[in-house]
């Protein structure tokens, strides 16, 4: 495997607008797992919980850093992420990738992120920056417990869970301000809000005893993908919390759904310029 550390794929960017590569020693237009971390939107890494194992099975894979909500407010999250995959594919031909096979794949906060990068890749939404004739569209989404509607949380929390309404809440901190007295803002963040017909086909895994992102939110996500005739399997890890899961079905699912969406598509010839 050849690996490639901190590529910033914003010049003269920030710190954290920069990306891991690891690609597969042999062969040439491997399809791409772009892969999200987690943190409530103000912790962690590329370096946390990376898939590197997927290069065994044939995929690149590409984890990414971006601004964290005590750098930038949303939108600049996604606005990351979103020139994060510009560059990729715009690079695609000097680090083998093949740019009509990209996925998104996220945990948590990364798990949101990735919902929004599926769901307004087929628009210039949050595109901002370079390479802005290139684009961000994926083609298979994979959202492990993500949260969506942000105004909902509370009312579909467990008893005991985290709290979101607060103003020192993950979600109030990454719109700047209380999410309840920022309706528009928390909207604007929702995944929800930009589902349409063409979206890309999701896989959503999410425990239904999860304290801190309440299972209902991806209950919701999946009600809308499948409302607007969106391809979605939706896994429910029973009995489970915030990741970390035990099943075993839960990995081979992500597998096979990577396998059937990124190794047997159509390239698209289109995504380079538009």
């Amino acid at each position: 495997m050849q690996t490639y550390q901190d590529l910033a794929y914003v010049a003269n960017g920030r710190s954290r607008q920069k990306l891991d590569l690891f690609i597969p020693d042999k062969g040439k237009k491997w399809p791409l797992i772009m892969w999200i971390h987690g943190g409530a939107f103000r912790t962690g890494s590329k370096k946390d919980n990376v898939p590197i194992a997927y290069s065994k099975h044939g995929f690149a894979v590409a984890s990414l850093n971006y601004r964290l909500s005590q750098h930038a407010v949303f939108p600049a999250q996604i606005e990351d992420i979103k020139a994060a995959a510009r560059w990729l594919r715009g690079n695609a031909r000097k680090y083998r990738l093949d740019p009509g096979r990209f996925g998104v794949w996220g945990e948590s906060s990364g798990g949101h992120l990735a919902a929004l990068l599926g769901l307004t890749g087929n628009t210039n939404t949050f595109d901002v920056g370079e390479h802005l004739d290139i684009s961000s569209q994926v083609q298979a989404v994979v959202d492990y417990f993500g949260p969506t509607d942000f105004l909902q949380m509370d009312k579909q929390r467990l008893p005991g869970g985290m709290v979101h309404d607060p103003p020192d809440s993950p979600e109030s901190e990454l719109i700047g301000g209380a999410i309840q007295m920022h309706k528009d803002l928390a909207a604007k963040a929702n995944p929800i809000t930009y589902v349409t017909g063409d979206a890309p086909p999701f896989l959503i895994v999410h425990g239904d005893h999860d304290p801190l992102v309440p299972y209902q939110q991806s209950v919701i996500l999946n009600n809308a993908l499948v409302a607007d005739g969106v391809p979605v399997s939706f896994y429910t890890v029973m009995g489970e919390g915030h990741g970390y899961f035990k099943d075993p079905k839960v990995a081979d699912i992500t597998l096979r759904f990577f396998e059937r969406h990124l190794k047997s598509v159509n390239v698209n010839n289109t995504l380079l310029h538009g």
